[in-house]
């Protein structure tokens, strides 16, 4: 099968379409036949090996995992042993540990769940990384309810789109923040309003939201405190990958709490919580219903064949997308 692979660690360049062996399956794990497959900034992280401190898991020297990608929508092809909730035939969406930009690729059952009727594949691949980031963040993580006033930083990216739209389907009053380009978007989310970053700060309005979600990762901590009510949240999804090379947003969500304990009157009341994502089908279950409801569309940018994978990856960084960057197979 043809799938996107690396032998070292760097940019786009190192990415190659080759031939490789279809993935063998164990008890509880699913083969895939991928239709669609999309990018995150994850998988910049694991393609560059930057921050530095990510590859203690990844590999030290080069990726344990050759094949790129996380995110995938497609058909059964054939189910471990063990495997009770799929069968071969069935369409399906979720997450690939061992790379899903391939013809072919495997997942544990416990992170799959049946692709939404409506969605397309691409439609559908998109969803899986930043939907359950998303909704991590603002359900379970933040808490938003009704009433609550919500701003979400990077409003038009993978996770901030899903936030906007998520805040909103929980009863939130929501702001975006994003680039005057993509104003229109991120109102058409279900942002009530949006704060451009290049002209305003966050802060404009003073102490006025309850909870941040910071998905952008490149203010002060001080900054995104003036931001929040006396009891607000702020919620640091993630970010900050190009600009510290050795721990990358990690280093501002392990100084949150942190912060939030021992910095006294400065964060009184208020809550600094970083976000650490799992996934879970249950999580894809609560979006398919979001989805379904009409309350979450995801947004995709723009789709790529196969073999041009590394241009998508380069487009999801350097071209501040609105919505999700996919990858067709």
């Amino acid at each position: 099968m043809k799938a996107i692979v690396q032998d070292t660690y760097g940019p786009a360049d190192v990415l190659e379409l080759r031939d490789i062996d279809r993935p063998s399956i164990g008890d509880e794990e699913v083969l895939v036949e991928v239709r669609a497959a999309a990018v995150d900034p994850g998988v910049w992280v694991l393609m560059t090996g930057t921050p530095y401190l990510a590859r203690a898991g990844f590999g030290l020297r080069r990726p344990k995992v050759p094949v790129r990608g996380r995110d995938v929508a497609g058909v059964v092809t054939a189910v471990g042993a063990g495997v009770t909730r799929f069968r071969p035939g069935q369409e399906v969406y979720g997450t690939c540990p061992t790379g899903s930009l391939a013809e072919y690729a495997k997942a544990p059952q416990a992170r799959l769940a049946p692709k939404p009727a409506d969605l397309t594949f691409e439609q559908a691949a998109a969803v899986p990384v930043s939907g359950m980031t998303a909704l991590q963040a603002v359900r379970d993580v933040a808490g938003v309810r009704p009433g609550q006033r919500v701003l979400v930083i990077g409003a038009s990216g993978g996770v901030g789109s899903f936030a906007v739209q998520i805040a909103k389907a929980l009863g939130a009053s929501v702001t975006g923040v994003c680039a005057a380009a993509k104003a229109d978007f991120v109102r058409s989310l279900g942002a009530g309003d949006v704060i451009d970053y290049t002209r305003e700060e966050i802060d404009r309005d003073g102490a006025r939201y309850d909870v941040v979600v910071d998905t952008a990762g490149n203010r002060p901590l001080s900054l995104l405190r003036r931001a929040l009510t006396p009891r607000g949240t702020l919620v640091i999804v993630g970010g900050g990958h190009t600009a510290y090379r050795f721990t990358g947003g990690m280093g501002r969500t392990v100084r949150a709490p942190l912060l939030s304990l021992f910095t006294g009157s400065m964060f009184s009341g208020r809550r600094l919580r970083p976000m650490f994502s799992r996934e879970r089908a249950e999580h894809l279950e609560e979006l398919t219903r979001l989805i379904e409801s009409g309350a979450v569309v995801p947004a995709i940018d723009r789709a790529y064949p196969l073999a041009e994978a590394p241009d998508a990856i380069r487009h999801l960084m350097e071209g501040h997308p609105a919505g999700k960057v996919v990858v067709t197979v």
